[in-house]
């Protein structure tokens, strides 16, 4: 009886937490639209198999063109239109949306382990380790991160993991500057030179002390990295340099559809208005995640 009751008073910490922040989330209307919006659609693109009328690469050449269902010459079965092959909008949406997800988070976790990982070694070690990494991070920012991309795609064949690993190769660099400053605060902490005095070693300071304490500012960043990733991929998507046929993109859509632009707009329209959506609501979400994640907030 006594071990349940202990824990149950190591959980009672943690539960107000928990309740603190759905309290925080249901007060903050713009956070709590953010993170509705994004979980629909990653519901919706997840069992994009299932929801989605017809197969996205699929042509059908007696329907080029149609219009969404609502106009007076569109047909039921193609909710959004079609394209100029015949091809459901509405499917090719969702497909397009769960390749934009993808790219998103997988390259923001290659991005942010990197980062993490050289501005905890940057701000920890300092000296001659902080000079050479940090030597790094400018060369970086010296050339353009998306012509960069650019010309690592054009040299290699460009397809959905070689674009989330060039962006997360090459978009390290905010992490690695913004954590590094936070682990320059921390180390002149009591509590790790305290660490250091009684021979506790390097790794388990970083382990313990430093990983845990940058972790806010870690989630905050990475999330709000989400959207701006999503918004690269389309772009590159549309000059074709990104996601490749017959892989379905937002931004090879967006391109597809320019030249229909005064006569078809929904070619156009619909994914153009799906990545503004799912950017919003990761913005939404993060900037939320800023205030609750924060401490001087």
């Amino acid at each position: 009886m006594s071990e349940v009751t202990l824990e149950q008073k190591r959980s009672k910490p943690n539960r107000s937490k928990l309740l603190i922040t759905l309290k925080l989330l249901a007060e903050s209307k713009t956070g709590l639209l953010g993170l509705i919006i994004l979980v629909i659609v990653s519901i919706t693109t997840l069992f994009a198999n299932f929801i989605a009328p017809f197969d996205p690469t699929e042509p059908h050449l007696q329907d080029t063109l149609l219009p969404p269902a609502w106009q007076e010459e569109g047909k039921s079965s193609y909710l959004l239109g079609t394209d100029e092959l015949g091809r459901d909008v509405f499917s090719r949406v969702l497909y397009g949306a769960r390749i934009s997800l993808i790219v998103g988070f997988l390259s923001v976790a290659v991005a942010g382990i990197i980062g993490l990982f050289v501005g905890v070694l940057a701000g920890y070690f300092g000296k001659w380790v902080d000079q050479v990494l940090m030597r790094l991070v400018d060369s970086f920012l010296s050339i353009p991160s998306i012509l960069f991309i650019m010309v690592i795609l054009t040299m290699f064949s460009p397809g959905l993991w070689m674009l989330i690993l060039v962006i997360g190769l090459t978009t390290w660099i905010n992490y690695a500057r913004i954590i590094r400053g936070e682990v320059l605060s921390l180390r002149e902490r009591e509590y790790v030179k305290a660490s250091l005095s009684i021979g506790t070693s390097h790794w388990t300071i970083i382990k313990k002390n430093l990983i845990p304490n940058v972790m806010s500012t870690f989630i905050v960043v990475s999330t709000l990295s989400v959207a701006t990733t999503i918004i690269l991929e389309a772009s590159l998507s549309f000059l074709g340099i990104g996601i490749q046929p017959p892989d379905v993109s937002l931004g090879g859509m967006l391109n597809d559809g320019r030249d229909y632009l005064a006569s078809h707009w929904w070619m156009s329209t619909f994914p153009g208005l799906a990545i503004t959506v799912i950017v919003l609501s990761i913005i939404f979400l993060g900037d939320w995640l800023r205030d609750v994640l924060d401490p001087r907030l």
